[in-house]
């Protein structure tokens, strides 16, 4: 029996069928997948929107401009993979190597307290991820950040680059010692617990400056909120208790000792609570 065998024109036609099939289904997976992408960032607005609602603005966070920026600033894009779908949830997430990216409210109040204007030049000790840095660059001209651990700080830099910051300089150190290269400051913030306010950190605060830290040590600490004044004087506020990993450097090494009836080098100077004005 002799087969049929299907001539030139057949054969392309049959050719640009499936390659029509082909093509139809690389094309609905495509559209499969940026529909998907779309509901995600759709889901993360959304999240957001309700974050600075719900944790924010139903506290006492009622800096219009701090609400703005952390309406727009995309904080899963400063979280590993696995912890996106926690991203605007009200606590703390590990980002690696033992570190953590604060609780959207804390970001937010330690953003307040230093009542930004928008020329400021402002240095941050801990960079983590980047989420406060972000935070930062969208309210101050420049932004000086510091960051220990050499793989969260180069995976931060990358990461601030790739989402167009030109405004924020970032550097591995031990960010006890500041960065006196660029001092002085207009502000300072600290993510990270030191047992007493860093000596160097007081020494590059511009006189009229304000330095946001938390003090403690692992089973208790406050945030406190230190203005500098002239003559170098300092007028410290007690805001809230928190709970910050520690401020690791070689510091540690050579700390002051502390006596028990001593609290001068860990609690405020003047033991009221911070009113904003």
């Amino acid at each position: 029996m002799l087969k049929t065998v299907p001539n030139y024109r057949t054969r392309n036609k049959i050719i640009n069928v499936a390659s029509s099939f082909v093509l139809a289904c690389v094309l609905i997976l495509f559209i499969c997948y940026s529909l998907s992408a779309v509901s995600d960032e759709i889901d993360y607005i959304v999240a957001r929107k309700k974050m600075v609602q719900e944790q924010l603005a139903a506290r006492d966070i009622t800096d219009k401009k701090v609400l703005d920026v952390m309406s727009c600033v995309e904080r899963h894009k400063f979280v590993p993979e696995r912890m996106k779908r926690y991203a605007y949830e009200d606590m703390p997430l590990p980002i690696g190597e033992g570190q953590t990216i604060s609780q959207p409210y804390i970001v937010a109040l330690m953003t307040q307290l230093l009542e930004l204007k928008g020329k400021e030049k402002v240095l941050e000790i801990g960079t983590g991820s980047g989420y406060q840095a972000a935070i930062l660059a969208e309210l101050v001209k420049e932004v000086y950040t510091i960051e220990i651990i050499g793989s969260l700080g180069k995976t931060a830099e990358e990461r601030l680059e790739e989402l167009g910051y030109t405004n924020i300089k970032v550097k591995i150190a031990d960010g006890y010692y500041g960065w006196e290269e660029y001092a002085p400051f207009d502000a300072i913030i600290v993510t990270a617990a030191a047992e007493y306010i860093p000596q160097p950190l007081i020494d590059q605060l511009k006189v009229g400056g304000r330095l946001v830290i938390p003090v403690g040590d692992t089973r208790m600490q406050s945030l406190l909120l230190v203005q500098k004044e002239p003559g170098g004087k300092l007028k410290e506020y007690e805001i809230t208790g928190v709970l910050f990993v520690p401020l690791v450097g070689e510091h540690q090494k050579d700390k002051p000792e502390e006596k028990s009836t001593d609290s001068k080098k860990r609690w405020p100077s003047e033991n009221k609570k911070w009113k904003r004005k």
